[in-house]
């Protein structure tokens, strides 16, 4: 993991020395936020979000040859990051749900590891973009046409996770999503730089002024961009998030 950890550093590094290509429409920007840079990629309800973690040979996808072999023709590839925690079998370990089907269920109970750091929760993509708590998702059962379990909650209904030290010294390439009060907005992030959870999830709700907002995973981090060349290094992932323009 500190071998991934270095090449994300070494290439973040790069990043903010190698001009980006321009772009007509730029999908992502990097924010400062406390002397740290963070990259954030919209995405807008109604456009073409997708998860992926299979490819229809059933094989899994995981990494951005493979993903971007799945694009169809007239189709592009805007942004895509990992998109939630996995087993080593590269699996999902809470829900995943692809194309309204449920492909892996909801998992309630406390665990170990950042997923079971609870409160965790679910980001679902329907008409609108939502991050619910666990608990909240379980009662309320809402139909997601895409979702993806992953913990623990960066923000619940504008407070930082209460487990959150300001001054932890425990830091990582992170990467998160975050919805907009009305539902119509999804930023995911990536910090550019390792931070704490406390920083980053203060970075969601203090500069993204995101209510709610939801923890993806540390140290595999990564964030595909291709039409301005990024595309970070690092290990196969498991399910992937990422939007989908069409020419």
């Amino acid at each position: 993991m500190k071998t991934k950890t270095i090449w994300n550093s070494l290439f973040a590094a790069l990043a903010l020395i190698v001009p980006r290509v321009a772009l007509a429409e730029d999908p992502c920007r990097t924010t400062d936020f406390e002397g740290v840079p963070f990259t954030v990629c919209e995405a807008k309800a109604g456009e073409d979000l997708r998860l992926w973690l299979k490819d229809p040979t059933g094989a899994l996808i995981g990494t951005p040859e493979r993903l971007q072999a799945q694009i169809a023709q007239g189709e592009r590839l805007v942004f895509a990051m990992n998109a939630g925690m996995y087993a080593p079998d590269r699996h999902p370990v809470g829900l995943y749900v692809e194309n309204g089907s449920e492909i892996r269920p909801l998992v309630t109970a406390e665990g170990p590891g950042n997923f079971g750091l609870t409160p965790n929760g679910v980001f679902c993509v329907a008409d609108t973009f939502r991050v619910i708590e666990t608990h909240a998702f379980a009662a309320e059962r809402p139909t997601c046409r895409f979702a993806t379990q992953s913990g623990p909650m960066l923000v619940i209904d504008g407070a930082l996770h209460p487990k959150f030290l300001p001054d932890s010294d425990s830091t990582n390439i992170r990467n998160g999503v975050g919805v907009s009060a009305d539902g119509l907005t999804a930023w995911f992030v990536i910090s550019d730089r390792p931070v704490t959870f406390h920083r980053f999830a203060r970075f969601f709700r203090d500069e993204l002024g995101a209510p709610n907002a939801l923890y993806l995973d540390g140290s595999i981090s990564r964030l595909i961009v291709p039409g301005e060349g990024r595309a970070d290094l690092g290990l196969p992932m498991g399910p992937i998030v990422g939007l989908v323009a069409h020419d």
